[in-house]
């Protein structure tokens, strides 16, 4: 599949850089509202097949996605006699890559392709089936993987890859190899993304021009990231592993998923609820499904699906319960960072942009007693760049002395 370069949700949508038309308030001449911005989103995401794509930035699995790169400010073609630099976003479902031209003020990409994990044996044999099918041959590459990355062997958190970076290295015949966890590639991403390549939600509207911005995502796993410094001084990201924090109910129906999910695997992390899986297994609680092997769990793109379109009960309280807990931790992420922004990026929260913010997301990421008034001063977005690990990689390797 390949989506045109013009035409599409992606292409043709208009920004509210003002206020929001759907309260009556007033918009700059030609940009949309945000209710919908947040549609065209929407509906970007479930036209691509979401039973495919449900935890793939917004890419169905395997498809080539340079048309939409040419419709974003930050990807071009190479114009710069620069080798390109492999770039990769490593998640527990799809692996996604690129080729990089690093040598400007702000990294361009091209040539994206996401690849599922289930294809293939190893990251190295997903990194040679893309070489092969693009006939580069870099020497460098940046790729962001989700788990930590501070040892030379790998291990994925959310996939049963591993591998030895120096062994990597000399496979791809890479002269330099930089890995970076993916949350910290997301947080890299931040200062280079573009108005267009966001959605506000709540909180000041200012240009980021300083930190610290928490960052955060559900998708196969909770991904957890801090960007600290600033525009003028340089940013430097902190790794984290922040969705592994241990999840703290706060009524009763949480402590019934708390309850079914300890039965299951022993310690409850935010993670078990915060990611695809987790989602289905809210419904299952929801649905009265026991805690066994029997258990019928229904797939995250369906329980979205049938929340969405309204008529399965369930459906809806399983996604409400998602974004209020979703809430209580960002806020929770916020105030732990000292945050000025928290930006919730992942490749589920786009496909349900105006279910989230009628929820109780909101109320539940101020509800933290005596820092209410702090955290109304926190801005709060969404990425909806389709590969913001991609970008951050580049970015990572640019900043930290790859140029």
């Amino acid at each position: 599949m390949l989506v045109q370069a013009t035409g599409g949700a992606r292409g043709d949508r208009t920004w509210h850089r003002g206020k929001c038309e759907a309260r009556g308030e007033m918009v700059q001449p030609g940009q949309a509202s945000v209710a919908a911005r947040e549609q065209a989103w929407v509906q970007t995401y479930t036209e691509r097949d979401p039973a495919a794509c449900v935890y793939a930035g917004g890419f169905p699995t395997g498809m080539i996605v340079d048309s939409p790169m040419a419709a974003s400010p930050s990807v071009s073609t190479f114009t710069s006699a620069d080798a390109p630099v492999l770039v990769a976003d490593i998640g527990g479902t799809n692996a996604r890559f690129a080729l990089a031209d690093i040598s400007g003020a702000r990294p361009t990409v091209r040539e994206a392709h996401s690849l599922p994990n289930a294809d293939f044996a190893s990251l190295q044999h997903a990194a040679e089936h893309y070489l092969e099918r693009t006939g580069a041959r870099p020497k460098r590459a940046a790729i962001a993987v989700a788990s930590p990355v501070n040892t030379d062997e790998i291990r994925l958190t959310n996939r049963a890859w591993s591998f030895n970076q120096r062994e990597l290295r000399q496979a791809l015949a890479l002269d330099e190899l930089r890995m970076v966890n993916d949350f910290g590639a997301v947080a890299w991403a931040v200062p280079a993304l573009q108005g267009e390549d966001r959605v506000h939600l709540y909180g000041p509207v200012e240009a980021l021009g300083a930190g610290p911005v928490s960052v955060l995502g559900p998708g196969t796993g909770l991904g957890v990231g801090l960007l600290v410094g600033s525009e003028a001084a340089g940013w430097h990201v902190v790794e984290t592993e922040g969705g592994h924090a241990s999840f703290a109910p706060l009524n009763a129906e949480e402590e019934a998923i708390a309850r079914w999910l300890a039965a299951r695997h022993g310690r409850v992390s935010n993670e078990r609820l915060l990611c695809g899986h987790g989602l289905s297994c809210i419904d299952a609680v929801l649905r009265g499904e026991p805690t066994g092997r029997e258990a019928v769990l229904r797939s995250p793109a369906e329980v979205v699906r049938l929340a969405l379109d309204g008529h399965d009960q369930a459906a809806r309280r399983a996604l409400a319960r998602f974004c209020a807990v979703l809430g209580s931790v960002a806020g929770d992420i916020a105030l732990t960072h000292g945050a000025r922004c928290v930006t919730i990026a992942g490749g589920m929260v786009p496909r349900f942009l105006p279910f989230l913010r009628s929820s109780a997301f909101r109320e539940r990421f101020l509800a933290k007693g005596r820092f209410v008034a702090y955290l109304e001063a926190v801005a709060v977005q969404v990425v909806t760049h389709p590969y913001p690990g991609l970008l951050g990689a580049a970015m990572s390797m640019r900043e930290t002395g790859g140029r």
